[in-house]
C-alpha cells in the first residue's frame, strides 16, 4: 500500500483527500438537516395541527366541503369590494345552490360579468365577480336580502318589477315575474321549468323558488336592514357559557391530543380529541349542536355563531389562534386571559392567552359566540 501511494503524484493525493473531506462534510450536514427537520415536524405536530380555513359571519352556512374551501376567497373579495363580512355565509349558501362548489365558475357569475355563459374559467375570478355582482344587486335591492337573492337568479329586471309592485320581495311577485318573462321567451324553446310545481303556473323563467333554495343552506335570521343575524339560541356567553366550560373541565387530565381524534364515539370514549372536536363535544354536552361529530374542524366552527369584539368576550365564547397556520387552534374562553382547549402536549387543559405567552402571541382576535 505504501508503495502504491508513492507511485501516485502528490497533487492527486491532496485533491482526493479534499474531495473525501468535502463528501464527508456534506453527509454530516445532510444528517443534521434531516434530524432537525424531523424534530421541527414532530414539534409542530405535537403542538397543534388543524385544517386551515376562513370564516367570518353571523349565521351558519350548512354547505359541502367543496363550497367550504372557497370561504377564504369569499372573505378576501368581500373585503376587497367593501361588502360586510356577515354576508359571507349567505354567499356560501348561494354558491351551494348554484354549483355545489364544483366547476370553474362556482358562483355562476359569467353572465353578470360578460353577458354569456362560460366566459369565466377561473374559480377565483368567479368568486371575485360573483361577490362584486352580489354587492351590486344587494345595493340596488336596498338591502332587501331576499330580493337580492332572487335577482341574482332572475337578473336586475326583477328589482325594477318589484319596485313597481310594492317595493318589497314576496314569493308571489317572484312567480308572477317568472310567468311574464316566460311568455316572452318560451317560443325560443330554451326555457323549461326547473321545478315541476311551477308548470301549472307557467312560471318557467329562472327559478321562482330560488330564495328558499338558497336559504335551506343557511341557519340564521335576516334583520330589517337585510343583514344576517345569529340563530336565536341565547348565545354561549353568560350562564350558558359557564355550563359549557364546566362540561369541558370534566375532561381535564383524562384526554390526549390526537389529530383527527374525537370524530367517533370510540375516540371519545378513549379520550382522544383534537382542538375542534373537543369544542364541539363541550357544546354538545349543554344541548348546542355546532356541527356533526365526523366533520367538525376549525374550518366549520368559524362559520358558526356571531362575531364578537375581543374587548367584549365572555366565558363560553370561542377563540381562535394563528399557530402553524392561520386559525390553526381553537378553544373556549374561560376568563382572566385563559381558555380551555385540547392542546398537543397536555390534552384538554386550561392555558394562558395573556400577552407574552405562546397562545397570547398567537391569538388573532377572532371570537365567536355560539
Amino acid at each position: 500500500m505504501h508503495i502504491v501511494l508513492q507511485l501516485i503524484p502528490k497533487k492527486y493525493l491532496i485533491g482526493g483527500t479534499l474531495i473525501l473531506l468535502g463528501l464527508s462534510g456534506l453527509l454530516i450536514m445532510s444528517t443534521i438537516v434531516a434530524i432537525t427537520g424531523e424534530f421541527e415536524k414532530d414539534s409542530q405536530q405535537s403542538e397543534v395541527t388543524e385544517i386551515e380555513g376562513g370564516g367570518i359571519g353571523v349565521g351558519t352556512a350548512n354547505v359541502s366541503p367543496e363550497v367550504m374551501k372557497y370561504q377564504p376567497l369569499l372573505e378576501k373579495y368581500a373585503q376587497k369590494h367593501g361588502l360586510d363580512a356577515s354576508y359571507v355565509p349567505i354567499m356560501m349558501a348561494l354558491m351551494m345552490q348554484e354549483s355545489g362548489g364544483r366547476g370553474n365558475d362556482p358562483m355562476q357569475s359569467s353572465e353578470s360579468f360578460c353577458g354569456s355563459v362560460g366566459c369565466i374559467s377561473s374559480p377565483e375570478l368567479s368568486v371575485d365577480k360573483g361577490v362584486l355582482h352580489f354587492k351590486s344587486v344587494l345595493e340596488k335591492a336596498h338591502y332587501d336580502l331576499k330580493l337580492c337573492l332572487q335577482s341574482y337568479n332572475f337578473g336586475g329586471g326583477f328589482i325594477n318589477y318589484v319596485m313597481k309592485n310594492g317595493g318589497k320581495y314576496t314569493p308571489e311577485l317572484a312567480i308572477s315575474f317568472s310567468q311574464s318573462q316566460y311568455q316572452k321567451v318560451k317560443h325560443t324553446g330554451n326555457y323549461h321549468c326547473v321545478r315541476p310545481e311551477m308548470v301549472p303556473y307557467q312560471a318557467c323563467y329562472g327559478d321562482a323558488k330560488y330564495v328558499d333554495a338558497v336559504l335551506k343552506y343557511y341557519t340564521g335570521t335576516i334583520t330589517a336592514d337585510g343583514k344576517p343575524a345569529p340563530p336565536a339560541s341565547g348565545g354561549s356567553g353568560g350562564k350558558s357559557g359557564v355550563k359549557v366550560i364546566d362540561a369541558g373541565k370534566t375532561l381535564i387530565g383524562k384526554t390526549r391530543y390526537v389529530f383527527g381524534g374525537g370524530r367517533s364515539q370510540s375516540d371519545i370514549n378513549a379520550g382522544r380529541f383534537d382542538c375542534s372536536s373537543f369544542v364541539r363535544w363541550a357544546f354538545e354536552q349543554v344541548g348546542m349542536n355546532v356541527g356533526p361529530m365526523s366533520g367538525v374542524t376549525t374550518d366549520t366552527l368559524k362559520t358558526q355563531g356571531q362575531a364578537i369584539n375581543p374587548k367584549d368576550m365572555k366565558p363560553g365564547d370561542v377563540v381562535f389562534f394563528d399557530t402553524y397556520k392561520i386559525d390553526g387552534h381553537v378553544g373556549i374562553y374561560v376568563g382572566n386571559n385563559q381558555f380551555l382547549g385540547c392542546q398537543g402536549k397536555t390534552g384538554v387543559a386550561i392555558a394562558s392567552m395573556a400577552k407574552g405567552t405562546y397562545f397570547g402571541e398567537r391569538f388573532n382576535g377572532r371570537v365567536k359566540r355560539f
